[in-house]
């Protein structure tokens, strides 16, 4: 059984290609998706189908492999079931590798989600593309500059490659989009990057942090450190005593790992996150491996693997060696996560690469970084059509997926709180219950 069909899980199910065993991967979603690519998606540069590919097409050659559509809501290890939609399907295993992955940590705030979504799920981007360019659209139509300085003011909150990327590719976006509108100059698009740590990239070398905070500032982006978000709203942002008027928020913060792990009662850290035994499994359960962004997998140093699709496919790789050593009785090998370097891109010809014994910068790194996201895409198809929209994007300055969907269906069942419509649901989410009552048309 694998449990995922990301990074981890679809290299683990490749990787029993010629074995003697039969595989079943289970995922709520049909596709497989590129995540390292959403924010293009998000930012109306790439269309979701570039980056994403059905899993029953990438196992289409492997026989031994079955694909179900459906949500692993529980690993019982003690009867070796996989508990599939509540209870609707158990699925027996000889041995699971479970990669559910993470989603966003609002650290205790769930009301937050509603008003900053992050970038996890291609519902994520094109949420975060609809509320990009709704932006301008309602800054088009009013008359009231400060009401227009907020509709044209974006705010990233996180410094890590997410929020960096997100950050720099928005004014890259909005600039070029002058000629389109008629009340508003794009170009006076204000985007704000707000990190809670000492600097940006706090993962990479001082000195490449301190080159990618200069090329996001040679953008236009303003970059703030130290600047913990202490409340989200509606209408803007409180960081400390300081109040930003902002309708548009998007998250990068933080991950918490999927509820999946609670259900295997072993010790989690303070992510939510499984800790392995050195050769992936869990503690008193040889035949249950955790891998990717479930997984925390300590090192020798002291440190943990990133949270990045290298260490997934990494561990997907072992974990699916592990499972047929320990079904051929042959001892299992212990995980070492070899980095093949950790590259940033900023914007048009910036970006940042760490390899470990050097660091480059500039054209070069971004040339690097995307020769290495087309090298990983999966499927001939989106290969070329994400290097023909790159092609066209860098020689035209344009962007060609600036679409936006549900317009029409925003308002319904809602309420308007601060420029946003905002359902039941979320409205108690954020401790509004009087407002959602209204929104349920009950109050």
């Amino acid at each position: 059984m694998i449990i995922g069909g990301g990074f981890g899980g679809l290299t683990a199910a490749r990787r029993f290609k010629s074995a003697p065993v039969d595989v079943t991967l289970v995922d709520r979603t049909n596709h497989h998706l590129f995540q390292p690519l959403l924010y293009q998606v998000a930012t109306a540069t790439l269309s979701p189908t570039d980056i994403m590919v059905p899993i029953r097409w990438g196992l289409r050659r492997q026989r031994n492999a079955e694909v179900i559509l459906g949500e692993a809501t529980a690993v019982d290890v003690n009867r070796h079931v996989v508990v599939v939609d509540h209870g609707r399907t158990e699925l027996p295993y000889d041995a699971v590798i479970i990669a559910t992955g993470a989603r966003h940590s609002y650290f205790g705030r769930p009301g937050w989600e509603v008003l900053a979504p992050g970038l996890k799920s291609i519902e994520d981007a094109l949420d975060v593309r609809n509320r990009f360019l709704l932006a301008f659209e309602e800054a088009e139509r009013t008359d009231d500059p400060a009401e227009r300085r907020a509709y044209q003011t974006f705010i990233v909150i996180g410094g890590g490659p997410t929020g960096v990327e997100l950050a720099g590719m928005l004014p890259e976006v909005a600039k070029p989009m002058r000629r389109d509108y008629r009340r508003i100059d794009t170009r006076d698009t204000r985007v704000v990057l707000l990190e809670g740590g000492p600097r940006i990239l706090p993962s990479f070398p001082e000195s490449l942090s301190a080159h990618a905070k200069r090329d996001l500032e040679k953008l236009g982006v303003e970059v703030r450190t130290n600047a913990r978000v202490t409340d989200v709203e509606p209408d803007g942002v409180r960081v400390g005593g300081e109040r930003i008027d902002a309708r548009t928020v998007f998250w990068a913060a933080g991950n918490a790992a999927s509820k999946l792990a609670k259900t295997l009662g072993v010790p989690l850290d303070e992510a939510g996150r499984v800790i392995v035994t050195p050769d992936l499994s869990i503690p008193g359960h040889p035949d249950v491996f955790v891998v990717g962004d479930l997984a925390r997998v300590s090192r020798d140093n002291d440190t943990t693997v990133p949270w990045v699709a290298q260490g997934a496919i990494q561990e997907g790789r072992v974990a699916a060696d592990n499972v047929l050593a320990r079904l051929a009785g042959r001892p299992t090998r212990l995980f070492a996560y070899f980095n093949k370097g950790d590259l940033a891109t900023i914007g048009r010809h910036r970006a940042i690469a760490d390899f470990g014994f050097v660091q480059v910068t500039g054209f070069l790194a971004w040339t690097l970084w995307l020769f290495i996201h087309i090298l990983y895409l999966v499927g001939f198809r989106n290969r070329i059509s994400v290097l023909v929209q790159w092609a066209y994007a860098y020689f035209t300055y344009q962007r060609g997926m600036r679409l936006i969907t549900n317009y029409a269906r925003q308002w319904e069942g809602t309420v308007a709180v601060g420029g946003k419509y905002l359902s039941p649901d979320a409205l108690e989410a954020m401790g509004k219950p009087a407002l959602a009552k209204v929104a349920a048309g009950s109050g």
